[in-house]
């Protein structure tokens, strides 16, 4: 599969993965696949990070939960729950696509919450920020294979406006570098985004 189709079946999934999670009942998420604690406020108090799931005859949605400290309390407080970001898991026999899927990861590091999805040969790291009461989307990875000789390796940085990919050819080829620049837009906030909106970056 070529770097485009691996990108047209990516959008194309996430698109169904909206829709069909507009339909879910949220309290019907009671299977537990990742936690992950750390302070993501900077108030020195452990956070913590939920992602569940529910199995259904067809796919596997996820939903994220982010839970906050507050200030003289100590319990925390949900301030972000979506079934809308994470892509879900489709059997891959009926949907006839290949069954390499791997269950979101999160992680905190240096007080930002990291998520990281690998479906088929998309390796994609995204970086969030807690600002303002938000989780804004600041920084994309993603290595892509081609299955072949070409390695593709993408930076985005929302701070900056930037994107930098590069292409890493280990046949006869050359190895070549293309550099994208774009204005600064507006940090998108977590609860705002699909997974069909991070595919489009």
């Amino acid at each position: 599969m070529n770097k485009l189709s691996v990108y047209i079946l990516l959008i194309l999934l996430c698109v169904s993965t909206s829709s069909f999670s507009q339909n879910i009942n949220k309290d019907a998420f009671i299977e537990i696949v990742g936690e992950e604690e750390g302070d993501l406020n900077q108030d020195k108090v452990t956070d913590k990070i939920i992602v569940s799931s529910i199995i259904t005859n067809d796919v596997r949605p996820f939903k994220l939960e982010i839970w906050i400290s507050q200030p003289n309390s100590k319990k925390l407080k949900l301030v972000v729950s979506t079934t809308k970001l994470l892509e879900q898991q489709y059997d891959a026999e009926k949907y006839k696509m290949k069954k390499n899927f791997r269950i979101p990861d999160v992680v905190i590091e240096n007080g930002k919450l990291t998520i990281l999805t690998t479906i088929n040969e998309l390796k994609s790291r995204y970086v969030f920020r807690f600002k303002d009461g938000n989780f804004e989307l600041t920084n994309i990875s993603r290595i892509l294979w081609d299955g072949k000789d070409t390695i593709t390796e993408t930076e985005i940085d929302l701070l900056k406006g930037s994107k930098v990919v590069f292409d890493q050819d280990s046949g006869p080829n050359k190895k070549y570098k293309v550099r994208d620049k774009s204005e600064p837009k507006p940090l998108p906030k977590i609860q705002d985004l699909t997974s069909a909106d991070l595919a489009k970056y």
